[in-house]
């Protein structure tokens, strides 16, 4: 029976995020299509399954509940199948990831594609990315993570940190490999994590699935085509 319907578009980028997690818990969802999407975006809010402006969306077929926003889709996510752990702290350090995550994504996509990478403007960026991975990095170390070991917060199963950290630098890296090399020296113990995180068995069906549905993809668009560009050498 299906349990979940995602709202999203024929792309990794955000809504993996959710894929991810809904793999993780043996969830079964479908993937509610472009079409019905973009209907979903033109309607008046008031007549919305839940008021946004874009996907994902996350309805919950067992209680007719409807969510936007990536970062309150993964907490509720978290929360209904024990991926958090319960404690206050690392309650909130979970949703520091999610928010730095997120943060990553808009980064990398220059404001969702508000304007396009020209070569100036990457070179200008690398470092900032660099610093990012630092922030991760620090952050695992303070809380579990080793380069071949750990969990977040030392826990004895993936939780929802852990899923959030591969699907960002693992799929962002996957897709575009020129960046694995400075994640692997800048912060080897988060692309472990990754590592680990991607060959446990349900990811490695998503990814597999993904990867037949949407090819190379990560984020879509001209914005892709503006990051490819300059990640190739010059």
């Amino acid at each position: 029976m299906l349990t979940y319907t995602l709202y999203y578009w024929p792309v990794p980028f955000r809504g993996q995020f959710v894929r991810s997690v809904l793999a993780h818990v043996h969830a079964l969802w479908d993937e509610a299509g472009i079409d019905a999407i973009s209907t979903l975006m033109q309607t008046a809010p008031a007549g919305q399954l839940i008021p946004h402006m874009g996907p994902p969306v996350l309805t919950d077929r067992a209680t007719d509940l409807s969510l936007a926003q990536t970062p309150a889709i993964l907490a509720y996510l978290g929360r209904k199948h024990d991926l958090i752990p319960n404690d206050p702290l690392h309650d909130a350090l979970t949703t520091k990831i999610i928010a730095d995550s997120n943060d990553v994504l808009c980064e990398m996509t220059l404001n969702n594609g508000a304007q396009m990478w020209t070569r100036e403007s990457w070179n200008a960026y690398r470092p900032r990315l660099g610093r990012w991975m630092e922030i991760f990095e620090e952050t695992g170390r303070r809380h579990g993570l080793t380069a071949n070991a750990g969990y977040f917060f030392g826990t004895e199963r993936p939780g929802l940190a852990d899923l959030t950290v591969h699907i960002l630098w693992g799929t962002m890296t996957a897709k575009l490999p020129s960046l694995r090399p400075t994640l692997d020296a800048t912060a080897p113990a988060i692309a472990g994590l990754s590592d680990r995180i991607g060959a446990l068995p349900e990811q490695i069906d998503l990814c597999a699935r993904s990867d037949a549905e949407y090819g190379n993809d990560w984020c879509g668009g001209q914005i892709e085509a503006s990051l490819r560009a300059v990640l190739l050498p010059a």
